[in-house]
């Protein structure tokens, strides 16, 4: 039977390891021709690879979603080797600074931080909708985090960001809706990831991260990568402006 993404074409940018890795791997399945994007080229030659051994069709840009630059020749060259642009995941983005409080945030990681979190996304969008807007439609979803929907100590940057994406989102689903096209973001909780054991490195033990989620254990990147994949499909038809949580219970409480 044909997959939900059938004959689309998607996009997927922090397609490198991780919920990138796995989305991508998930959207081929699915059926759609992939373009995976990190500034890692060999992570995300290796995640070519995983999609291609598998049967799948894609290639790989190099791009910073920091630079416009990158980020027009990232859309360009989806639609000048597939044709369109029916699916963006735009998933890129890092962890920041993760000491001390607020006031003794440095300014360069803020400036860091912000200009892949938020600036990167809004790229991306900037840059994507166009090309939806000439086809007729398309479907984007955007990487928050839980981080986006509450608050938390000692990362005030990436929390900021991630609330800002949430924010982006909401502006852009509305601005686009009656245009076809529909914008979301997933919100991951606890997800075994390299980001996640970076965020944790001395400050939590495993079982701390398996107990803080009411389910009981972390996430898989996979179950990040079906919520997307649904999010893009015709199946979230009416979905727009959400924010969806992955988190299995964790802002629940």
């Amino acid at each position: 039977m044909p997959g939900s993404l059938e004959n689309k074409v998607a996009l997927v940018t922090g397609a490198a390891s991780g919920i990138g890795r796995a989305s991508s791997l998930i959207l081929a399945r699915e059926g759609a021709k992939m373009v995976v994007s990190d500034i890692d080229a060999s992570g995300a030659e290796e995640t070519l690879s995983l999609i291609k051994e598998r049967g799948g069709d894609g290639v790989f840009v190099h791009a910073d979603v920091s630079k416009s630059n990158d980020v027009q020749e990232l859309i360009s060259r989806a639609v000048s080797t597939y044709g369109r642009l029916d699916c963006a995941y735009n998933n890129a983005g890092i962890e920041g600074y993760m000491s001390g409080r607020l006031h003794e945030y440095p300014e360069e990681a803020w400036d860091r931080l912000v200009d892949i979190n938020i600036k990167g996304v809004w790229l991306c969008l900037k840059y994507e909708i166009p090309q939806m807007l000439e086809q007729g439609g398309g479907a984007i979803v955007n990487t928050a985090s839980v981080a986006g929907l509450v608050g938390a100590r000692r990362l005030s940057a990436y929390i900021a960001s991630k609330h800002a994406v949430v924010g982006l989102t909401k502006a852009a689903a509305l601005e686009y809706a009656q245009d076809g096209i529909r914008v979301n973001a997933v919100c991951p909780g606890i997800i075994d990831t390299p980001m996640m054991d970076r965020l944790i490195a001395g400050r939590e033990t495993d079982e701390d991260m398996h107990t803080r989620q009411p389910i009981g254990r972390l996430g898989t990147p996979a179950e990040v990568a079906e919520t997307v994949a649904w999010l893009c499909s015709d199946a979230a038809s009416l979905v727009t402006g959400i924010a969806m949580a992955v988190d299995g219970g964790l802002t629940a409480e």
